[in-house]
């Protein structure tokens, strides 16, 4: 019986680079290939890299010649910067997008699509619920650019799926990365010398440890389920014990002078904020996790507090092993 072939988009990311060496090293997995403008971050020993812009058609083309069983969407822009302009990052977002799943109905082989999608679909809502489940992703309305484009991507999915009831699409929907590694705006944040809060809130607020991201991910490639899954740590941090923990100097400033203050704060050492995380800060958002830990199979090892610790920690030189109780849970 041959073994597993997996395609990975976003193969240049840190997630994608060492998505690829895991698989590499998985003797159930007979074949990789990484696609990207550019080349993974480090070297690989057998992964077919494809030099193609996702948003280019001629991946309708190359695509089908890899004949994978798996394909796996990594190349979801979470945040302009770095180089990618507000209207590349919907392009890469949305139009890459279409040009992938065009590419996948032309090939025959695929029978899982796993997407490294957003809980961001879910906005940050002052009347929000404790935890969302997977089917409240409609409960409001999407509210940003990024929102919107998350919103695109799932319909383009949704879709598909409906098309081809032969493969199965997961939709992973991670909370905020954080980790030692993880440049995102989360940490751009908790490295500020002085960070902007709104005045009077106080918001729970939910991440996902690099390490779980990337467990999760590789758990749901082994076994896909259909629909969304939420991905995140266990429970909730409030935001000023977050900040106390990280030994940050929050600027507390009034909700109606929040965006025009916050950019002017920029001069002064205060990190840039995207719409989406603007709206985190005031109201939060946590998800419910079932799914991930009974469907997947998998169960994050770093809860809330502790995703923060270990990257405090490292800030500082020193490492959190994870609790116990987190580690006697089989993944």
């Amino acid at each position: 019986m041959s073994g597993r072939r997996v395609l990975i988009t976003g193969v240049s990311t840190r997630l994608g680079t060492e998505l690829a060496r895991r698989l590499e090293r998985d003797p159930s997995v007979e074949y990789v290939a990484g696609l990207d403008v550019r080349p993974p971050r480090a070297r690989l020993e057998r992964t077919d890299f494809i030099d193609a812009d996702i948003r280019s058609p001629v991946i309708g083309k190359l695509i089908p010649q890899c004949e994978v069983d798996t394909v796996v969407h990594n190349q979801i822009v979470r945040q302009p910067g770095g180089g990618v302009a507000p209207r590349a990052m919907h392009d890469i977002n949305v139009i890459g997008t279409l040009q992938l799943l065009a590419a996948c109905e032309q090939s025959p082989s695929i029978e899982a699509v796993v997407v490294r999608g957003s809980a961001g679909i879910y906005g940050a809502e002052p009347a929000a619920p404790q935890f969302y489940c997977e089917e409240m992703a409609r409960l409001y309305p999407l509210r940003t650019r990024f929102q919107r484009d998350v919103g695109e991507i799932e319909n383009y999915f949704e879709g598909y799926s409906r098309r081809h009831p032969d493969v199965v699409c997961t939709m992973l929907r991670y909370q905020p990365a954080i980790g030692p590694g993880t440049d995102s705006q989360v940490t751009r944040y908790l490295s500020a010398p002085l960070v902007p809060t709104y005045l009077g809130f106080d918001p729970r607020l939910q991440f996902v440890h690099e390490r779980d991201g990337l467990e999760a991910l590789l758990a749901a490639i082994r076994n896909p389920v259909r629909g969304a899954v939420n991905v995140a740590a266990p429970g909730t941090i409030g935001l000023t014990k977050m900040l106390r923990r990280a030994g940050k100097v929050s600027v507390p400033i009034p909700a109606r002078t929040f965006a025009v203050s916050a950019n002017a704060g920029k001069r002064i050492g205060m990190p840039s904020i995207s719409p989406d995380f603007r709206r985190l800060l005031r109201f939060g958002r946590a998800v419910d996790i079932t799914r991930l830990v009974d469907e997947v199979g998998y169960t994050p090892r770093y809860s809330a507090s502790e995703a923060i610790e270990d990257y405090v920690s490292h800030q500082h030189g020193r490492r959190l092993i994870p609790s116990i109780r987190h580690l006697a849970v089989g993944v």
